[in-house]
């Protein structure tokens, strides 16, 4: 697969984590693709429109593709999504044999591939994906940093006089 088609497919990814940015929710994206390089399924956060912690795009990609399927294991299937998988996604990868996993940005914080948990260094891994940090990262960064920008420092509504006016 060339660099443009996997490019491709993290604009796909991309995609799905701008619309979730637009509804509120935490902009992750994530894109199943089959061994030909069809997209197979596409998902964005859900969490809060679902109102299930666990309601990640990850999580909501592989559970697409593998009911499109018709199998629990996603065998020779890849795995594009815009932020470091966290260690519940990370295992998740593992158990539905995900072939590769690309990854934008990375997670300090809360990922579980390259940093916190390392999921797939554990010896009770079942399967270690092949991993490819970084594609689309400054894409995938700044969208995540714009979001929680925009929930640190809200932008001032004008200033109101007594009865409710906006005042100059």
């Amino acid at each position: 697969m060339t660099s443009a088609v996997k490019l491709g497919h993290m604009d796909v990814a991309l995609a799905e984590a701008e619309a979730a940015g637009a509804r509120g929710e935490v902009p992750v994206g994530a894109v199943v693709v089959a061994p030909g390089g069809a997209v197979v399924a596409r998902a964005g956060n859900r969490t809060r429109e679902l109102k299930d912690p666990s309601a990640h795009a990850e999580l909501l990609a592989i559970r697409e593709a593998a009911r499109r399927l018709g199998s629990e294991r996603l065998t020779g299937h890849d795995l594009y999504v815009t932020l470091e998988p966290c260690p519940m996604c990370a295992a998740l990868v593992s158990l539905a044999r995900i072939r590769r996993l690309y990854y934008g940005a990375a997670d300090a914080k809360g990922g579980g591939v390259e940093h916190g948990p390392r999921v797939f260094t554990h010896e009770t891994c079942h399967h270690v994906p092949e991993i490819y940090p970084g594609l689309g990262e400054a894409r995938a960064s700044a969208l995540l940093k714009a979001f929680f920008g925009e929930r640190r420092n809200p932008p001032s509504s004008p200033s109101r006089g007594e009865d409710g006016t906006p005042q100059a």
